[in-house]
């Protein structure tokens, strides 16, 4: 792993910024207060290619990895305009598909998901499982050569939008006849899905969704590579999923720290900036370190994933995930201080920031549940849960 970026990748890096800040963080805020979507940002990131560096050239893909994927989602968040499905459709389901799905499912999907004209959605989430993958009650049955999937889902992201959700439930085990995971592809008009938006105090373009899915039909291939994959195919999408939770956390904090850092030079109080007080730029530096370590551990994950050392990145995509939530959440609070009153104020884009940084916090796994794996599984300690 090398600590400084290649030349593709930084060009790359400039190239996402210049169309993420010609949009901006007003243009996302005006999209969310109005109930509308980044429409707009998310076709032309699609156009550019954007959306897709991940996925197989040989499907509309870049070829590259979850690297260059994260580097995009950094980019824009810290322009003020991340691009939420970015985590679900091409990280999470592209990958899976890349990796599990059949060449006509490949063929189907993943030049879609590329160009950013079809987004999928990921329904995992179960108000009595919470993030307990083993106890979904979702349930797949064979009826001839159909599917019929009959189950419930809470807080999937972006249904609105989807013309598909990927659908982990759980099937009767061809050879021990135990249920075990597995997932299909339910489009979103399918006869028996309906989903119901969750009514939220975050103000976002995203919304998310209640889904019930009452006995919907579904044809064979449907169902995404084998009925006795098991977890494989499942936790290939949940590393590049908090891996990308990462970027686009460490993007919030980079544009809080930017308005900070501004505002410490440029507000002058007492005859000079107030930056020139340590009370104002040692929360800002220590906020800095801290955002700094948080992207160098998404860089290692990204790049043990990339490499295919897949108990590597689960380790690094973990704390990656828990640093950059910490870190975007002081990168945000402390710009808000070095403002006073003014952080409040929507003319500085800060206020509502803490709401989606907050969130990374919570989504798409809790900072408890990170540490319940990193003090079982890097630190050998008895399981807890």
């Amino acid at each position: 792993m090398s600590f400084v970026e290649s030349p593709e990748r930084l060009a790359l890096r400039a190239a996402v910024s210049d169309l993420a800040n010609s949009y901006g963080w007003q243009y996302t805020r005006e999209r969310a207060r109005a109930g509308e979507h980044l429409t707009e940002l998310w076709q032309e990131a699609g156009k550019a290619g954007f959306l897709g560096v991940n996925l197989p050239e040989e499907h509309g893909g870049g070829g590259a990895g979850i690297y260059e994927l994260s580097l995009v989602l950094e980019e824009m968040g810290a322009a003020g305009c991340g691009l939420l499905m970015m985590v679900v459709s091409p990280a999470i389901c592209g990958t899976i598909l890349s990796r599990f799905g059949t060449p006509d499912q490949q063929k189907d999907w993943l030049p879609r998901i590329a160009d950013g004209s079809s987004i999928m959605a990921f329904g995992i989430t179960e108000p009595d499982a919470g993030s307990n993958s083993h106890k979904i009650q979702t349930v797949g049955r064979k009826d001839g050569s159909e599917w019929v999937l009959s189950g419930r889902k809470v807080f999937i992201s972006g249904v609105d939008v989807a013309d598909a959700v990927l659908v982990v439930g759980r099937t009767e085990n061809s050879k021990t006849g135990k249920l075990q995971p597995a997932l299909w592809m339910v489009p979103t008009d399918a006869p028996g899905f309906e989903y119901t938006p969750i009514p939220m105090d975050l103000v976002s373009p995203d919304r998310q969704f209640q889904v019930f899915l009452d006995d919907v039909h579904l044809p064979a291939d449907a169902l995404v590579g084998s009925e006795d994959a098991q977890l494989a195919q499942l936790f290939a999408g949940l590393n590049p999923e908090r891996i990308m939770a990462s970027a686009l956390a460490t993007g919030i904090g980079r544009y809080a720290l930017d308005k900070g850092t501004a505002y410490a030079k440029e507000r002058a109080v007492w005859g000079q900036p107030i930056g020139a007080h340590q009370g104002i730029s040692h929360p800002l530096a220590q906020a800095k370190i801290e955002l700094e370590l948080a992207r160098l551990m998404m860089q290692k994950a990204a790049t043990l994933y990339d490499d295919g050392d897949d108990m590597g990145a689960g380790e690094a995509a973990n704390m990656a995930k828990y640093a950059a939530a910490e870190a975007s959440i002081r990168c945000v609070d402390t710009a808000i201080q070095t403002h006073g009153g003014n952080g409040m104020a929507t003319e500085y884009g800060l206020g509502a920031m803490l709401q989606h940084a907050r969130t990374t916090r919570i989504a798409p796994v809790s900072r408890e549940m990170i540490l319940n794996f990193v003090a079982q599984f890097s630190l050998g300690l008895p399981k807890s849960y």
